[in-house]
């Protein structure tokens, strides 16, 4: 029953995929020529979108853009300096940000969030300052971590932990405090240390939660790396998005969307499995 169920939804989503091209083939079709733009010059026409038969063409369509994605995978990781890297680099430089920011977070979050849930008393203190530094957007931290860091390598991986750590810290404390009081009384029947009733008795009741928290939290710090790149510059898929903005290639910059997706749910996939291996119905 599981396997037919997977087979229609992988069914249903090559329909959608399908559905998707054709609206994006039908609209993104050149227009007919335009009479005032034939003996133009081919290069000015390039630059405003337009064939050099005077065919308004300003976006990409889904057969453009599967080329340029062959093309990135033929040669992903070439250097041709600075500033013309394979997206394969890009996307390996941005992922190594984003896992020293994201383990930094989980490192910190996750004991801390074990002090908090255990406390009622401390839990009510943090709380408003946790709920007041929650929502505040990455691009917000950005010009503080510059002028007090001043080197841009540590001040992207300084955004990423701000805005990664929340998630897990609250998810953590969540679960600590929600670990039922069955299990904590049996521990003190058997007069388990504090460490060993949270070792032994928490953290395996906990972990769903928290491997959640984690979860949001990797989403969170993937999606802020981009747009920290793109004001920071030098390497990296947000740097490369905006490169190629600037150089208007707009079949570049959605070729570049579609492997942050790519890359974003390998990501929440790989968590999402580790959380059901920790998931256990009682």
């Amino acid at each position: 029953m599981q396997f037919r169920q997977r087979l229609q939804s992988g069914a249903l989503s090559v329909v959608f995929l399908g559905a998707i091209c054709v609206i994006w083939h039908a609209t993104t079709r050149p227009e007919p020529p335009d009479p005032e733009l034939a003996g133009m010059d081919p290069e000015y026409l390039e630059l405003i979108g337009a064939t050099a038969k005077g065919e308004s063409n300003p976006m990409p369509g889904p057969i453009e853009v599967a080329q340029k994605v062959w093309s990135h995978l033929e040669d992903p990781f070439y250097y041709k300096g600075a500033n013309d890297r394979g997206i394969g680099s890009q996307l390996l430089y941005s992922l190594a940000r984003v896992a020293q920011g994201y383990f930094l977070a989980v490192l910190i979050a996750v004991p801390l969030g074990f002090m908090i849930g255990m406390s009622p008393v401390l839990s009510k203190a943090v709380d408003p300052f946790v709920q007041i530094l929650k929502p505040v957007s990455p691009l917000a931290w950005m010009p503080l971590a510059l002028y007090t860091i001043k080197d841009s390598e540590p001040c992207s991986i300084f955004v990423i932990f701000i805005c990664a750590i929340w998630p897990v810290l609250i998810n953590t404390t969540f679960g600590v405090s929600s670990v039922r009081k069955d299990y904590l009384n049996v521990a003190k029947t058997l007069e388990a240390g504090r460490f060993r009733t949270a070792l032994f008795v928490i953290l395996p009741s906990a972990a769903p939660t928290i491997l959640t928290g984690m979860r949001i939290s990797i989403g969170i710090a993937w999606l802020v790396i981009v747009a920290a790149e793109m004001l920071i510059g030098g390497t990296g898929i947000g740097y490369f998005v905006w490169n190629e903005w600037n150089n208007l290639d707009i079949t570049n910059v959605i070729v570049a969307i579609l492997f942050i997706g790519v890359i974003g749910m390998v990501l929440d996939r790989l968590l999402a499995a580790l959380t059901g291996a920790v998931t256990y119905a009682e």
